[in-house]
């Protein structure tokens, strides 16, 4: 199979590297491209941390008494029974376990949980023996107490699943974004974390990580190619532009990062600008989406071509924007889905509390979503034109590869059909009623 007919099949745009080095504005992008991953591998190695932020907030956690040692252990029994401190004028039923310590000072040892008060309105653990749960532990009074389920099984076959089905699914495709996927985690994990709290600005963290996830992700997943680089290209550039909006209207709110638990927490183990933190996590938070909405309109402009190598670059951007539109309209709603359905609880305190839309809206916890919603957003519609006009134009090039090593001519598009000039109302919603 010829190299032509290859990406054809992997729905690739037909341009080669010597098309990229023959056009101008193809050689400034490219030329862009790199500069970036340059200043990305230097900012990974500024920023990459030591690990003295991290043990330092450690070693506070502990002397907060923020940190237990938690353990595994199993459900021996439970008893349901007048409490220990129940009385005859005021009789209260509590519920206890005793469990099977398999870590820790008394492993293999029999210990018993502190009483469950069933007449308060705070629940008891809905535990049966035999269930595997985590104790937590605190060693200067020999205390143990309920910490949470271990779900290590549950989530070690689950993931297993989820390989399996994108293996199935995408075969060696699916390999590398397994792969991409591992990457993510190792950048999140070993990298952003511990940098921020080596004190680095986490605005900064966020975007030398998010560009590097980017490479990676990109050309670990579609391979090193010209597609590859015009998704690459659009989503840096649309995440640059989400990073220089978001700062202006997370500055303008005047966020402060302290209408969360985990942001009230953070200040006492770590120096950490939190308003800066909500932001980095701004532009970590769109790159998801954004790689889907890049490599999707270059695969459109690339499919389009490929059914029609007459059309010229200008109705390409006009079909490619069209099919964007309706992508973005999905995608902008699923951005706000996903933040309203991890804060449903919160969602229920507020409906709960009677209080008027614009009140809740205005409270920074709800206001940070709204505010990362919309940024995000703006990002993501403009990454369609911005991908889709540098994906046409590598595609509308006067020269290709025909597979064989020479260069022939592309369609002429003066043998086109005579088609007026894009306007505004091409991209807009068809009236159908």
């Amino acid at each position: 199979m010829s190299e032509k007919e290859a990406g054809i099949h992997g729905h690739g745009l037909e341009g080669s590297w010597e098309v990229w080095l023959g056009v101008p504005a193809l050689r400034v992008i490219l030329g862009v491209v790199i500069v970036l991953a340059v200043l990305t591998l230097a900012g990974l190695v500024v920023l990459w941390p030591d690990g003295s932020g991290r043990s330092a907030a450690i070693d506070e956690a502990q002397q907060l008494g923020l940190v237990t040692e938690q353990f595994d252990a199993t459900v021996e029994s439970v008893i349901e029974a007048e409490c220990s401190y129940s009385s005859p004028d005021d009789p209260q039923d509590c519920i206890s376990f005793a469990l099977i310590v398999h870590e820790g000072p008394d492993a293999g040892a029999l210990v018993s949980l502190p009483e469950y008060n069933l007449t308060v309105r705070a629940p008891a653990p809905s535990l049966s023996v035999g269930d595997a749960i985590v104790v937590g532990y605190e060693p200067s009074t020999a205390f143990y107490f309920y910490a949470d389920r271990d779900r290590g099984n549950t989530l070690v076959w689950l993931t297993a699943f989820f390989a399996a089905v994108v293996v199935a699914l995408g075969r060696w495709r699916g390999v590398s974004a397994l792969a991409a996927m591992a990457v993510t985690v190792v950048v999140l994990v070993w990298f952003v974390a511990p940098s921020v709290l080596d004190g680095n600005d986490p605005v900064w963290v966020a975007v030398v990580a998010g560009s590097a996830i980017a490479f990676v992700g990109l050309y670990l997943t579609h391979g090193l190619s010209p597609t590859t680089t015009v998704a690459l290209a659009g989503t840096l550039a649309s995440l640059l532009l989400t990073l220089g909006i978001s700062a202006v209207f997370f500055d303008v709110a005047n966020f402060s990062g302290l209408a969360t638990e985990e942001g009230l927490t953070l200040p006492l183990v770590a120096d950490i600008n939190l308003s800066s933190l909500l932001l980095g996590g701004a532009v970590i938070g769109t790159l998801g989406a954004l790689d889907d909405v890049t490599v999707t309109q270059v695969a459109t402009v690339a499919e389009l071509h490929h059914r029609n190598p007459r059309l010229t670059v200008a109705e390409l951007i006009t079909s490619g924007i069209r099919v964007g539109r309706e992508h973005i309209a999905s995608t902008v709603n699923t951005l706000l889905l996903a933040y309203a359905g991890a804060s449903m609880p919160l969602l229920l305190v507020f409906a709960a509390s009677d209080q008027p839309l614009g009140v809740v809206a205005n409270s920074e916890i709800v206001a940070v979503e709204v505010v990362r919603t919309l940024c995000g957003s703006i990002g993501l519609v403009a990454a369609v034109p911005i991908t889709t006009i540098m994906a046409a134009v590598l595609v509308g090039t006067p020269t290709s590869s025909d597979g064989v090593g020479h260069v022939v001519e592309s369609p002429s598009t003066s043998d086109a059909p005579n088609r007026p000039p894009p306007s505004w109302d091409d991209f807009g919603p068809v009236d159908e009623f």
